[in-house]
């Protein structure tokens, strides 16, 4: 569901707020009920809070080895990917383990368009060209069993690090670090893979303390570099459950505080945004677009060097490079989403259940964000295709609730032989690539399987609400208070109430976008609101609206603003 479209407006079930602190702003305890927090305790989201790394699986090994190659001063190399996780991991590998104490360090990230995702027996070919001693994946490699394989017989060992799902065969690395492997304890299974990085470091850090590496100098605070794990775990849309909050709140201290690294300090100079107000959906609408452009259109290492530039003066440089190549992207969505949107208009019927989309002009590396906002405009499961540079198609798709990408396409897959040559991801997000010649045939197929998997789920777009607020609730107050109740993001949504407003005023601003004056019925108070994408003014002198509460800066003063996210049917 796109901002601002026509939904049906659902409040959630009411949680109970009796063990929440009493002294807490009481919309925000409501909001907190809202998501299962029961108990005040579960707010505390202090570093010290963070579960421990004891229950990874692999880790100790892991770390074990790592320690030693520092101790050594062994040739490592990280093979990162080429999106914001991705490229958030590898800048904490390298940055972290240089500041462990290792000399040699560098990295390798695919070419998008020439090899693909992950640890490919190409790109572990141009790795072993490196003469490494070590390789560390960094959010990839749970399934590269041959690029693993490649290496391990050149001599090279080798680490993997990923969140993704296995597939039915594990790599034989030296190690593997994953909450989501068989067998792993640990309790979160949302964390990112840069989140999986810093665990690795932090585990590294104790074995080299306990072998007396840090003798005669002090052990580097990692929770310097807490930024990258923010950035990160936000752009990569995993669960905010407690852990990742924990992450992500602990990075947003440091950024507000003045203390982010130069390369995210230009990202957020380039996004026009303040660093003493920053967010978690800044770092994920503002940032990790940004960095995301480069893999997308050119070569994340552009990106990469961002994160790890010693001072501003490089850093900037760099990051206006991938503003200026994110406002190309955007321009290449607009376009693709555009003739995706009105195709769908003219030809879907409520019988389809999964969308199938292709255009032999579009750029694979946009695909992705294509399918995201179809998905969000029709509410089914998207995937979308683009010509490979390699030949063939490449697709990304993007998932609704209750609808399990990955293994929808696990039983396409094994009901189809030979149809996909290839696939991977999660629950809400995969990539996949297939001949030119199967589209028609999968296009069919995986309409069934959603079908299917669908029945009797409702396929109209849901926005979530938190309730009505009263008028004397309709304040900069309270805005203020859900703002520093955050972080909010995927798992742990921002807050939606939805009301009913007179409207006092309407017209259409800036490129297609509904400014509003609003009055809640029988009361005086105006105030103003924004719809987003809506380039249709409402009908009628009333409209139940779900909203959002936001802190609009304007000459200087901070004022209220209501963003509209639905309008109801």
């Amino acid at each position: 569901m796109a901002r601002a479209e026509v939904a049906r407006i659902r409040r959630r079930a009411v949680g109970s707020t009796a063990r929440l602190a009493p002294d807490l702003h009481p919309v925000l305890r409501r909001v907190y009920a809202n998501r299962g927090v029961a108990d005040s305790r579960a707010l505390n989201l202090d570093l010290g809070q963070l579960l421990p790394g004891s229950g990874l699986a692999g880790l100790r090994e892991a770390a074990g080895r790592l320690a030693a190659a520092v101790m050594a001063q062994s040739r490592i190399l990280i093979a990162g990917d080429f999106d914001a996780d991705g490229a958030t991991g590898t800048a904490l590998a390298v940055a972290g383990l240089r500041a462990l104490g290792a000399k040699q360090v560098d990295f390798l990230v695919p070419d998008r368009f020439r090899l693909g995702y992950g640890l490919s027996p190409e790109l572990a070919n141009l790795a072993i060209a490196r003469n490494p001693q070590l390789l560390i994946t960094v959010d990839n490699g749970i399934s590269s069993l041959a690029g693993v394989a490649a290496l391990r017989a050149a001599g090279v060992a080798v680490i993997v690090t990923d969140h993704h799902l296995p597939g039915d065969q594990l790599p034989a690395a030296d190690a593997i670090v994953n909450p989501n492997q068989p067998g792993d304890r640990f309790a979160s299974k949302a964390l990112a893979g840069v989140g999986v990085m810093f665990y690795l470091l932090a585990a590294t850090r104790s074995a080299l303390r306990a072998r007396g590496w840090f003798a005669d100098r002090a052990p580097p605070n990692l929770a310097d570099f807490l930024d990258l794990v923010a950035l990160g775990t936000v752009a990569d849309m995993v669960p905010l459950d407690r852990n990742n909050r924990i992450l992500v709140e602990q990075g947003l201290r440091r950024i507000r505080a003045g203390r982010a690294r130069p390369g995210i300090a230009a990202l957020i100079s380039v996004s026009g945004r303040d660093p003493a107000r920053i967010g978690a959906s800044d770092l994920g609408f503002a940032l990790g677009p940004r960095l995301n452009a480069a893999g997308r259109l050119e070569h994340m290492e552009q990106g990469i060097h961002c994160l790890l530039a010693a001072d501003v003066d490089v850093a900037m440089p760099l990051a206006t490079e991938l503003d200026r190549i994110n406002r190309q992207r955007r321009e290449l969505q607009t376009q693709m989403q555009d003739e995706a949107v009105s195709g769908l208009l003219e030809e879907l019927s409520e019988q389809q259940h999964g969308l199938v989309l292709f255009q032999p002009h579009w750029h694979e590396g946009i695909v992705g964000l294509v399918a995201s906002r179809v998905k969000e405009r029709f509410h089914r499961p998207t995937i979308a295709f683009a010509p490979s540079g390699q030949g063939g198609l490449k697709g990304s798709g993007r998932s609704i609730a209750g609808f399990h990408l990955r293994d929808a396409l696990a039983l396409l897959v094994a009901e189809n032989p030979g149809l996909v040559e290839k696939f991977g991801g999660h629950a809400m997000a995969v990539g996949l690539s297939l001949p030119t010649d199967h589209l028609a045939e999968f296009t069919s197929v995986f309409d069934a399987i959603a079908e299917r998997l669908l029945a009797g789920y409702e396929l109209d777009s849901v926005v979530l609400s938190d309730g009505s607020l009263a008028p004397a609730e309709l304040s900069l107050n309270t805005a203020q208070a859900l703002w520093s109740g955050g972080p909010w993001g995927q798992g742990f949504p921002e807050p939606c109430f939805d009301d009913r407003f007179r409207i006092v005023s309407q017209r259409i601003v800036g490129q297609g976008h509904l400014k509003l004056q609003l009055a809640c019925p029988g009361a005086d108070a105006v105030y103003d609101a924004m719809a987003f994408g809506r380039e249709q003014r409402l009908a009628g002198d009333c409209a139940q609206l779900a909203y959002r509460l936001v802190m609009d800066e304007f000459r200087g003063r901070e004022r209220l603003q209501l963003m509209i996210e639905a309008i109801a049917e």
